[in-house]
């Protein structure tokens, strides 16, 4: 008993840590942007350019603005250290994907002329994941916890409808197909040959 509360416990430790290193960097680098007269707005995602390809990954750390920032702050923290809590390394594979396929997906549909930062796509895609992670695994504890989570973050669903022209639909879109696929991809590996496992 008490070693399992000790795993629980570094785990969670590990998780808080993680998440709250990721939004310090978000506010250092919006900082270093305030203060270099939005240098850093050059590494948003502008669609179907070649070059811009490059900028997939680091639009997920930029923003525009600490009011842009501020409200990403938050459902980041909480979805963030939730999803970390299977631990960092799947976390990290987890985010690398979500922002993959939100940065192409922007990089593919966005509308000419637009330039697309922030963290909103990992956000949905953290969303998406903690939805689909206890379906793909079979792990009832996590079903309840996705269950808790659309309950109080199901209305960040209405995001993925074009209805803002100042919002990326599409980064929170491919964020979610995002967050889905690297369920999937990072779910618990089974024994050669053994079925699909049953709920636990």
């Amino acid at each position: 008993m008490a070693n399992g509360s000790g795993g629980s416990g570094t785990r969670a430790m590990a998780a808080g840590k993680l998440i709250v290193g990721w939004v310090g960097l978000l506010w250092l680098l919006e900082a270093v942007d305030q203060a270099t007269d939005n240098a850093l707005d050059t590494f948003g995602v502008e669609p179907r350019r070649v070059d811009e390809l490059v900028d997939v990954v680091p639009s997920a750390f930029m923003h525009f603005g600490f009011e842009h920032l501020i409200a990403n702050t938050l459902p980041l923290l909480i979805l963030g250290f939730l999803a970390a809590l299977r631990g960092v390394g799947r976390f990290l594979a987890v985010a690398a994907t979500i922002i993959l396929v939100s940065g192409l997906g922007v990089w593919l549909i966005a509308p000419d002329g637009s330039n697309t930062a922030g963290a909103s796509g990992l956000i949905f895609g953290l969303f998406g994941y903690l939805l689909a992670r206890g379906f793909v695994d079979r792990r009832i504890t996590d079903v309840a916890l996705g269950s808790v989570v659309a309950v109080f973050y199901g209305s960040i669903l209405w995001g993925v409808l074009p209805t803002d022209a100042g919002i990326s639909w599409q980064g929170h879109l491919f964020g979610l197909i995002g967050g889905v696929v690297a369920a999937r991809l990072t779910a618990e590996p089974r024994p050669a040959g053994e079925g699909r496992p049953a709920w636990h």
